[in-house]
C-alpha cells in the first residue's frame, strides 16, 4: 500500500494531512502521485466531500496547470506526521520557508538542505518555484526539485521545536509505526479534555480501539449505531427490573458513542459528531430517570425519582457552566455520573447511587459557578 493510504488516527494518513491543511484554510489540495490505487481514490473522494477541490497530478507541468499564478503553496512530505500548529505556522503570509532540523539530529527520512540542516517535511513555496520545476525533465523527483528550488531562492529556515518532535512529528512509511504515531495523536487530541473519566477510561480505550476500527475500515455510522443499540437494550433491561445489567449496557453504549464521536472528529463528519455528543448527554439522564422510576415503583416512594431529577438539573446546569471555564480534573461529566450510578447499582444500592450522583453534580455546579464569578 501507499504510505498515504495506511491507517492513521481513525482514517488514512492522507486524510489526516488534508485535515491539517483545511484547518489552515487551504482552498485546494493537489496530490502528486505516480499511481492511483483503489484506497487512494477512496481517500481522495472522502477529502473532496469536505468541500475542497482535490486534484491528482504526476508532473510539475500538471501542478502548474492546476495552480493560480499567485497561489501560496504549502508542501507536505509523503508520509509526514505532524500537528495542526506546525502546519499553521508555515501556512501564513510570507515568501519561501522550509521547516528544518539540525542535520546531525535528523532521521534518514529527512532530506538534507543547505546550512547543515535537514528538511522536516513542511514547506511554504511560491508558485514560481513550480514553474521553475516544470522547465526541468519530467523524470526529476518533484518534491526534491521544489525543495531545492526554494532553497536556491533563499528560503527562510524555520526551526522545528523540540516539543513538536515529542508530539510525534516525523516521516513514517511503516504501517506498525504509523499506527503507534496515530495512537499518540489520539492521546494528544484528548489531553485537552481534563475529566478524570475521559483521561482514565476513554483515552486508553480510544488508543487501542480506534486504530483497530480504522484498520478494518469500519464506518462511523456502524460504530454509532452499535452504541445506540447497546444503550437501548440497557434501557429495556432497566424497564424490566434488571437495573445493574441495564446500566452496564448503557455505560457500554455511551463509551461506544464516545469512540464514534472521536472517529467523526478525525473523519470530519460533523452530523455524526453532533449526534454522538447529544447521545452522550441524553443517555445518562434517561438512565437515571428510569432507574428512579423502577426503584420507586418497587418501594412505593418518590425518593429515587426526586434524586434523579435533582442530579439531572444540577448536572445539566453544571455542564453548561463548566463549558465556559477551565475544567478541573475531578469535575463531573454525564459519563462519569453514569459510571458512579452503575458501580453502586452493581452492589445493590441504586438509590444511594442516585444520591451520590446528585451530590457530585451539585459540587461540580458550585465550583463551575465560582470559577465563572472569578473569571468575571
Amino acid at each position: 500500500m501507499l504510505a498515504a493510504t495506511l491507517p492513521f488516527a481513525a482514517a488514512t494518513l492522507i486524510e489526516y494531512q488534508a485535515r491539517l491543511l483545511l484547518a489552515s484554510d487551504a482552498a485546494q489540495i493537489v496530490v502528486v502521485v505516480q499511481r492511483l490505487t483503489p484506497e487512494l481514490v477512496g481517500a481522495l473522494a472522502r477529502i473532496g466531500r469536505r468541500g475542497v477541490a482535490v486534484d491528482t497530478v504526476r508532473t510539475a507541468s500538471e501542478v502548474l496547470a492546476k495552480l493560480h499564478p499567485l497561489a501560496r503553496v504549502v508542501m507536505l512530505a509523503d508520509g509526514l506526521v505532524t500537528t495542526e500548529g506546525v502546519v499553521h505556522a508555515l501556512a501564513g503570509e510570507g515568501g519561501d520557508a522550509l521547516l528544518v532540523v539540525p542535520g546531525v539530529e535528523a532521521s534518514a527520512d529527512f532530506e538534507r538542505v543547505g546550512g547543515g540542516s535537514a528538511w522536516a517535511g513542511v514547506a511554504r513555496i511560491d508558485a514560481r518555484r513550480v514553474a521553475d520545476a516544470a522547465r526541468l525533465p519530467e523524470d526529476y523527483d518533484l518534491q526534491s526539485t521544489l525543495l531545492h528550488a526554494a532553497e536556491q531562492a533563499g528560503a527562510r529556515h524555520v526551526a522545528l521545536r523540540i516539543n513538536d518532535l515529542d508530539q510525534g512529528h516525523g516521516i513514517e512509511r511503516r504501517a506498525a509505526a504509523l499506527e503507534a504515531r496515530g495512537r499518540a495523536v489520539l492521546s494528544a487530541s484528548m489531553a485537552v479534555r481534563p475529566s478524570w473519566f475521559e483521561r482514565g477510561v476513554l483515552r486508553p480505550l480510544a488508543r487501542w480501539t480506534i486504530p483497530a476500527i480504522a484498520r478494518r475500515s469500519i464506518g462511523t455510522p456502524a460504530v454509532a449505531g452499535a452504541g445506540g443499540l447497546a444503550a437501548l437494550m440497557g434501557l429495556a433491561m432497566i424497564g424490566m427490573g434488571s437495573i445493574a445489567g441495564g446500566l452496564s449496557l448503557i455505560l457500554l453504549g455511551v463509551l461506544i458513542e464516545e469512540i464514534a464521536g472521536a472517529l467523526a472528529m478525525f473523519r470530519d463528519e460533523p452530523v455524526l459528531l453532533r449526534g454522538s455528543r447529544i447521545a452522550i448527554l441524553v443517555l445518562p439522564a434517561l438512565a437515571a430517570l428510569l432507574v428512579g422510576h423502577v426503584v420507586d415503583t418497587e418501594a412505593a416512594t418518590t425518593t429515587a425519582q426526586l434524586l434523579a431529577l435533582a442530579g439531572i438539573v444540577a448536572g445539566s446546569v453544571g455542564e453548561r457552566a463548566a463549558s465556559a471555564v477551565q475544567r478541573r480534573a475531578w469535575w463531573g461529566t454525564p459519563p462519569a455520573y453514569l459510571a458512579a450510578l452503575a458501580g453502586l447499582s452493581l452492589i445493590g444500592w441504586p438509590t444511594l447511587g442516585l444520591g451520590v450522583c446528585a451530590c457530585y453534580a451539585a459540587a461540580t455546579l458550585i465550583m463551575a459557578v465560582e470559577a465563572l464569578r472569578r473569571q468575571a
